[in-house]
């Protein structure tokens, strides 16, 4: 009782006392002076407040601290923003850094973003990387470093560095036209996510990049199988310029989606083709097949019904033997997809299980190396490109990744960086204070799409000056002279390797010749005569 008393006039419990006694005393005042009504109003209003929380059963906190236990909520709600704003180091990336996010901010403005006074990077630390300079370096024209893909008078020349996937209704109508018109200006492509080529990326102009997911979305029929109609009358456009299918995406391999309900406006249904206020189902896996041969017949449907367009296939490197399963199929049948796109584990979306974005799927580094080493085994790097995404910000990111062997680079988050996007991580939310990841019309208008279309531009070009002038220092003329021999990096601090000598590697050829495999890769060594047309499946052998 004597505890119950300390608490109550001095512990967690006071509040609540002394705003009972604080509302009794001035309600008896004001019948004297008026005035003193205000202090009963609002005292006796914290006092009920105060009174429902220690009523309450469902907050501990909130029972047994009440009111006061409202100010862990509210700090605990703003912690991101004081975390980002105060308490942030410059280096720390969460998931990319103050430095980040700071040099895209600069290059979107068109201000330098020059280091000064020396390097904060910790050289010494083990898996540091670096690019080896030459003595004599190149002289390169200008920045706008292209690869053709696909064969015939509908082959497109990719750029070097191109907007990924942002899906209509995962970002906000005038973020999606300010990418697409951005990437008209830069002449470089934007991906339409798998949200289907909506009003607002045509509202653009830019060229584009189609991608069908296994909801078939702006090419699908009313019980969600594929639309050959409906496809080929949007992927004959001419902003169309290639077609991308998306097996699984690294920020959630191998899990489906869900637009719930109230998400599915009379836009997004008319844009995907699906029943506004119902459920937008995207399942696991395709309707359209289930082993390699049928994933190639597909891909040559797509290719004749869009007149011959580039396609490809978007996946996160999961199991080996699926990925070379497609390749073993391709080389059999001589038939081919015309590029591979792949994303890596670190690649980001607007939500997903903490543990699919975690710790599932390969990490972008090691699906390029085993990408480009199966192609290139197989004889077929020349006819099938690689494309990758996944965490790239920087130009040395772009060189990173064409010296293991892609051939251009997409970025998703860099490109929201350009319009205006603070890393708040509210993406989920459909509150983004930005007007970017919101489908809210009063958060978007704050949006101007000619400022942040230039913007977007303004960082393409100038991260493609300063990759131009990193491959001049290499000694090389263009990404695709890139090797693993350019990069260094650090195993500790007395053993520094190429990446040629730590990824395993493939030599032109060697998967198809006959006899027995020795190859360097154990993946391909393992696994190439375990797998056939008829399955993603490996077969095992007793």
């Amino acid at each position: 009782m004597f505890n119950c008393m300390i608490d109550l006039i001095w512990g967690r419990y006071s509040f609540l006392f002394y705003l009972f006694i604080l509302s009794v005393m001035s309600g008896i005042a004001g019948f004297l002076n008026s005035g003193f009504f205000v202090i009963f109003f609002f005292s006796f209003l914290l006092f009920i407040i105060s009174l429902r929380d220690y009523m309450q059963k469902k907050r501990s906190i909130l029972s047994n601290f009440p009111l006061l236990g409202r100010f862990r909520f509210f700090f605990e709600s703003i912690r991101p923003e004081l975390r980002q704003y105060y308490w942030e180091t410059d280096d720390e990336e969460v998931p990319y850094s103050r430095n980040q996010r700071s040099m895209v901010y600069q290059r979107s403005k068109n201000i330098d973003g020059v280091r000064p006074f020396g390097s904060l990077e910790k050289m010494y630390n083990d898996d540091f990387v670096w690019l080896n300079h030459s003595i004599t370096p190149s002289s390169i024209a200008n920045s706008d470093f292209r690869t053709k893909v696909g064969i015939g008078k509908n082959s497109y020349n990719m750029s070097v560095l191109n907007i990924s996937g942002t899906s209509f209704g995962a970002i906000s109508p005038p973020a999606i036209t300010s990418l697409n018109k951005a990437a008209k200006l830069g002449k470089f492509a934007h991906n339409t996510g798998e949200g289907s080529m909506s009003k607002y990326h045509e509202k653009g102009g830019g060229d584009t990049v189609w991608q069908i997911s296994s909801g078939y979305f702006g090419c699908r029929k009313k019980n969600g199988d594929f639309c050959p109609q409906n496809f080929s009358k949007i992927a004959k456009k001419e902003q169309v310029k290639m077609i991308e299918i998306k097996i699984s995406q690294g920020a959630k391999p191998g899990h489906g989606g869900m637009l719930l309900a109230p998400k599915v406006t009379k836009e997004i249904a008319e844009t995907r083709g699906i029943s506004m206020g119902k459920d937008c189902i995207s399942p696991a896996k395709h309707k359209e097949f289930s082993n390699p041969n049928q994933l190639i017949d597909f891909v040559k449907k797509l290719r004749k019904l869009s007149g011959n367009k580039p396609v490809g296939v978007k996946m996160c490197v999961g199991h080996p033997w699926e990925l070379i399963s497609i390749v073993k199929t391709m080389f059999l049948r001589e038939e081919y997809v015309d590029f591979i796109t792949i994303d890596g584990a670190e690649g980001g979306t607007g939500a997903a299980p903490a543990e699919f974005t975690d710790h599932l799927g390969s990490p972008l580094k090691d699906a390029i190396v085993f990408v480009d080493n199966a192609l290139v085994g197989s004889n077929l790097r020349e006819k099938v490109k690689i494309g990758v995404s996944g965490k790239i910000v920087s130009a040395f990111d772009i060189a990173h990744m064409c010296s293991l062997g892609a051939d251009w680079i997409n970025m998703a988050r860099p490109f929201m960086f350009s319009i205006g996007c603070i890393q708040c991580r509210s993406c989920h939310t459909g509150e983004c204070p930005t007007g970017i990841a919101t489908m809210d019309p009063m958060r978007y208008r704050a949006i101007d799409i000619d400022d942040r279309s230039q913007r977007a531009l303004n960082f393409h070009k100038n991260t493609l000056f300063v990759f131009k002038e990193l491959l001049e220092s290499v000694g090389v003329k263009h990404p695709s002279e890139l090797n693993r021999r350019h990069i260094v990096r650090r195993l500790s601090e007395s053993e520094i390797r190429l990446a040629d000598q730590i990824y395993p590697k493939a030599e032109k050829g060697e998967l198809i010749k006959k006899g027995k495999l020795n190859v360097e890769d154990p993946r391909l060594n393992v696994y190439w005569n375990k797998v056939s047309s008829k399955s993603f499946n490996y077969i095992q052998k007793n």
